[in-house]
């Protein structure tokens, strides 16, 4: 009897010590899949501007989810039919978010969106005026991302000797043009003279045109020269060339032009694309649009170049702290266009929506504005 139940207990430890070692197997059986997801891009990562940005953002959510996450990019995707079978070509590899992180995907996003209920889109650039549940949008948040690029032209304002300053711009979208005014409005704050002559090259990434732009202002007198398009190091190489002073966008690039930089704006994505992942791991992602601006965290102030001086950096980031403080109001009436046309009545600040439609410019601001 003693044996039986010495044998009994050794076959009950034997069991037991079995269901100990079995029960990790039987965890990473339930591993959960990495979420696979596709970054498109309009042109290279590499560019130090709008996709570099971006690209820099899918780096820091694998880092930050990993093991939760893989990631693939595809560069130079032109806003054209192209984007729409590089999407499916990612639906059909798996990935299951899509970041489509240009301003004219959206039309092609929503076909393929409308292909693939369960794959989620997430446009760059504009709200989605066509609302569907797996489509969803990170649009500029139109009330504050201008901060920057007015701090940037109080420092431009400050540093040209001439009063002439360059920009050189992509195309006449709101989210430009309302840069374009905000920076104006900055450099004439200090200085009332200065005047900003804008070029447009009506592409967001043609080098060879942006040095033509860039050379054909410095030649007419700026001595400050600013760009907006999806990578300006053409421009503020072009500047640091000829000995004048230049401002960016999108990325801090001011080891390019040692001499010349003067500060520009730069977005943060990470955190942003983290926060977006993680609400879709844990399913609580929802259609709709997320802004993305200078008080959400993701836009910031460039570092400032080793010309300007520190008063002048002072100045540029107390203006700046007053901006995200409601302190200071840039778009508030009375305000007038250029051509003396009342924009904004006496009494009403623009709303984010009424910020997303200007289609004008401010005054000291001189060349063509086209329509499209």
């Amino acid at each position: 009897m003693r044996i039986a139940q010495q044998l009994i207990l050794s076959l009950l430890a034997v069991f037991v010590f079995a269901m100990g070692v079995s029960r990790p197997a039987i965890c990473a059986d339930r591993t959960v899949t990495p979420l696979k997801i596709g970054f498109i891009m309009v042109g290279p990562v590499a560019d130090k501007g709008w996709n570099y940005a971006h690209d820099q953002g899918r780096k820091f959510t694998e880092s930050k989810l990993k093991g939760q996450v893989v990631t693939t990019v595809a560069e130079n995707i032109p806003e054209s039919a192209e984007v729409e079978r590089v999407m499916e070509k990612m639906i059909a590899q798996g990935n299951k978010l899509i970041f489509a992180t240009s301003y004219g995907y959206l039309e092609p996003a929503l076909r393929v969106a409308k292909r693939h209920p369960d794959v989620t889109i997430m446009h760059c650039g504009r709200d989605n005026p066509h609302p569907m549940k797996n489509v969803g949008s990170y649009g500029i948040d139109f009330g504050d991302h201008y901060f920057p690029t007015y701090a940037s032209g109080i420092v431009a304002g400050n540093m040209t000797r001439k009063g002439k300053i360059g920009y050189v711009a992509a195309h006449p979208v709101p989210p430009l043009l309302l840069a374009m005014n905000a920076f104006c409005m900055g450099a004439r704050s200090v200085n009332p003279k200065a005047e900003v002559q804008v070029v447009w090259t009506n592409n967001w990434s043609d080098p060879a045109t942006e040095a033509e732009a860039a050379k054909a202002l410095i030649d007419q007198g700026s001595d400050v020269v600013a760009a907006h398009m999806d990578s300006t190091v053409t421009v503020v190489q072009t500047a640091e060339k000829h000995h004048v002073y230049s401002a960016g966008y999108h990325a801090d690039i001011h080891e390019l032009a040692p001499k010349g930089w003067l500060t520009g704006e730069r977005w943060d994505f990470g955190p942003l694309y983290v926060n977006i992942t993680k609400s879709l791991l844990a399913g609580t992602w929802k259609s709709g649009n997320i802004p993305h601006g200078v008080n959400d965290g993701y836009g910031k102030l460039s570092s400032f170049g080793q010309a300007v001086p520190q008063t002048v950096r002072q100045q540029a980031a107390a203006k700046l702290l007053e901006l995200q403080t409601g302190k200071l109001i840039l778009f508030k009436g009375p305000m007038k266009d250029r051509d003396g046309k009342v924009r904004i009545p006496a009494g009403k600040i623009l709303n984010n929506d009424e910020l997303g439609r200007v289609d004008w410019a401010v005054a000291g601001i001189k060349g063509s504005l086209p329509k499209h």
